[in-house]
């Protein structure tokens, strides 16, 4: 960013092909709740420009993991962690890292749409640069505003009504503005907790396609429970699963294509073609 007068000139919203999607690696990652292990040595890579599936059964550690990714983990005054998150070969737990550096780069979507209800359309876009201190020009925060909706497929449904509030949208609307709100602090990562779980076939089927569309400009990392979904939307998965009241683990990763066609463990195999979970 470079400053002019009072104002923070924003360099500029990364275009299809242009934007730096980061390499994320897990490394032996365990953790706790008090005295209650739910990961054991989790490891996976999550490469840059791809969509990486969590898929397992509920309480398999899925979304505890999903969290320790940008550093909400720690948030939990009980928990802790062993092993290093590496964003291209960074460890964003070094302790010369800040928590919010972390987040800029590393955003989240969760399951449940979560804009500023009483604040606009226009607003909500905005929050993140807000919260981080980074002011701009009127027509940059406008630019940035359309910029981000057009990218999460909102654009055409609101650009006539982005001084309304968010929280008048509809459920799936709401998904996609907070998609764009992450969007607009450029996160090279974005982390997605079940973000379909609440939505109609029609919403679902629009936040699929923006995945689509934003997985060459960024790193997606999502979980979900539903399998079908997984195969449309990932390039690779990984399948945990916690048995007999162990903790959670990985039982096999791999392309999305083989894992649901050819996994090589039978657990695998029962829990996609709906046998267990």
């Amino acid at each position: 960013m470079t400053a002019t007068d009072d104002t923070l000139t924003l360099p500029p919203v990364p275009t299809p092909g242009a934007a730096r999607p980061a390499t994320l690696e897990a490394e032996g990652i365990s953790a706790w709740f008090g005295d209650h292990k739910v990961l054991d040595r989790v490891s996976l890579t999550m490469p840059a420009q791809r969509v990486t599936a969590l898929i397992g059964p509920s309480g398999c550690g899925k979304s505890t993991f999903l969290r320790i990714l940008n550093r909400m983990h720690e948030l939990v005054g009980s928990a802790a962690l062993a092993g290093r998150v590496l964003l291209d070969g960074q460890d964003i737990y070094d302790r010369g890292r800040r928590i919010t550096h972390a987040r800029r780069q590393i955003g989240m979507v969760f399951q449940k749409p979560n804009p500023f209800p009483a604040m606009s359309i226009h607003d909500n876009v905005l929050a993140g640069l807000k919260l981080n201190g980074t002011r701009a020009s009127r027509a940059e925060r406008d630019g940035l505003v359309e910029e981000c909706l057009t990218k999460a497929g909102l654009w055409k449904e609101v650009r006539d009504r982005l001084r309304q509030p968010g929280g008048a949208l509809s459920g799936g609307q709401q998904q996609r503005l907070c998609i764009a709100r992450s969007l607009a602090v450029r996160p090279r990562v974005l982390l997605m907790d079940e973000p379909c779980s609440a939505l109609d076939p029609t919403s679902t089927r629009r936040i699929e396609q923006t995945i689509a569309e934003l997985s060459d400009e960024v790193t997606i990392v999502i979980v979900t429970h539903n399998m079908q979904q997984a195969q449309r939307v990932s390039h690779q998965c990984a399948f945990f699963l916690a048995e007999q009241g162990t903790p959670g683990l990985i039982v096999e990763h791999g392309p999305t294509d083989v894992m649901f066609g050819s996994p090589s463990d039978q657990r695998t195999a029962d829990y996609v073609n709906g046998r267990f979970g």
